[in-house]
C-alpha cells in the first residue's frame, strides 16, 4: 500500500485530499513533522488561502529547506503548485524555488470573474506520465486567483483569458493548478498516475 504524506501546511482541503487518495488505496498521513515528510514515499504539497501566510507557516515549521531537497514524487495542489515556484505576486511571497516562474494576479473582465472558478479544459501541452490515460480536452475543477503562464515545466494548460498552466512537472515536482480531489474521474486518474511513479 503506498503511503502519502500530505504537509500540514494550513489548508481547508485536507479531509477532501486525504479521502480522493483513500478511495484509491493509498494509506494518508496529515504532518508537520519534517522528518516523516521526508522519509514518505509521496509528498503532496496541498493549498488553500493566501501564499505569504502559507510560506510563513512553512519557514515556521522548518519544512522550506525539506521541502527544496526531496527526491521523492511530490504533488503541489492549487496554492501548493505556485508554492513550488520562486515567487508569487500574491503577498509578494518569496516561495520554494524548485520551479523557475512567478504566478501572476488574473486579468479580472466582465465574462471572467476573479477569482477563475468552475471547470475548464485541460489541453496537453506534451504527454507526462500524471496525464497518462487522460484524453485531451478533459475539464478539471479550478479555484484561484493567480496563475503561472504557460512556460518550459508546463505539461497541460487551460485559458483564462490567456493561456495559464494547469499541470506542470520538473525532476519529481509536479503540480496541478486545479483541485483532483474535486475533479471527477479526471483528478482521480491524475492522482492514481501520481500513486504509480
Amino acid at each position: 500500500m503506498t503511503e502519502v504524506v500530505i504537509v500540514d501546511s494550513g489548508g481547508a482541503n485536507l479531509s477532501s485530499l486525504r479521502f480522493a487518495f483513500e478511495r484509491l488505496g493509498a494509506r494518508t498521513c496529515v504532518t508537520r513533522d519534517d522528518v516523516a515528510i521526508a522519509s514518505a514515499e509521496r509528498v503532496v504539497l496541498p493549498g488553500v488561502g493566501a501564499a505569504g501566510h502559507a510560506m510563513e507557516r512553512l519557514r515556521t515549521l522548518g519544512l522550506v529547506t525539506v521541502l527544496r531537497t526531496l527526491t521523492q514524487p511530490v504533488l503541489g495542489i492549487c496554492l501548493g503548485m505556485q508554492l513550488l515556484l520562486e515567487r508569487t505576486e500574491e503577498d509578494q511571497a518569496h516561495c520554494l524555488g524548485v520551479l523557475p516562474g512567478i504566478a501572476h494576479r488574473l486579468a479580472r473582465a466582465v465574462d471572467r470573474p476573479v477569482p477563475h472558478m468552475g471547470w475548464n479544459v485541460l489541453k496537453q501541452v506534451r504527454k507526462d506520465p500524471l496525464l497518462d490515460g487522460i484524453p485531451d480536452r478533459e475539464y478539471a475543477y479550478f479555484v484561484h486567483s493567480y496563475a503561472m503562464p504557460v512556460a518550459e515545466h508546463t505539461i497541460a494548460a487551460s485559458e483564462y483569458g490567456i493561456a495559464i498552466s494547469a499541470v506542470v512537472r520538473r525532476r519529481n515536482f509536479c503540480g496541478t493548478q486545479f483541485h483532483p480531489e474535486r475533479s471527477g474521474k479526471t483528478g482521480a486518474r491524475v492522482l492514481e498516475n501520481f500513486l504509480r511513479q
